[in-house]
């Protein structure tokens, strides 16, 4: 089945407006056996999914999702994007800049396929006193 322009849009809509007051909105696009992927969580089903929305947006101040390009090809959608987020607990709860990808997989207008392709030293491990300054030092060693 071929993925419509409005699935897609409606995707990308939703998580430019996604926070912890529209939660019960990831039903409208996710399959109640949806299985997403990031570099740091693999969860199965709509149930896991909203907890771990609930989760993010309850310990940090702040995310933005900006698609910089969009690809629909079949029933993919393949997006690059920019998230700028904000955590008490990282660079002292300053702004922080993460490019990704997402690869998400639809069927009969719903999401049943969602991985996320990020760096999550940038994310998360460069972010945290001693560790970041232990990860810096090592991928300057490397890059010499």
């Amino acid at each position: 089945m071929m993925l419509s322009s409005e699935h897609a849009q409606k995707f990308v809509e939703l998580y430019q407006s996604l926070n912890k007051r529209n939660l019960a909105s990831l039903a409208d696009i996710y399959h109640p056996d949806i299985n997403f992927i990031d570099p740091l969580h693999e969860l199965n089903g709509l149930d896991e999914l909203q907890l771990y929305f609930a989760n993010l947006y309850q310990n940090i101040n702040s995310i933005e999702f900006e698609i910089r390009q969009r690809f629909e090809i079949n029933n993919h959608l393949i997006l690059y994007w920019q998230m700028t987020f904000s955590h008490p607990k990282l660079k002292n709860g300053k702004n922080i800049k993460l490019d990704g990808n997402s690869l998400v997989q639809f069927h009969a207008g719903l999401v049943t396929y969602h991985r996320d392709y990020f760096d999550s030293n940038a994310m998360l491990f460069e972010h945290i006193p001693l560790l970041g300054s232990l990860i810096r030092y090592i991928k300057s060693k490397v890059t010499q």
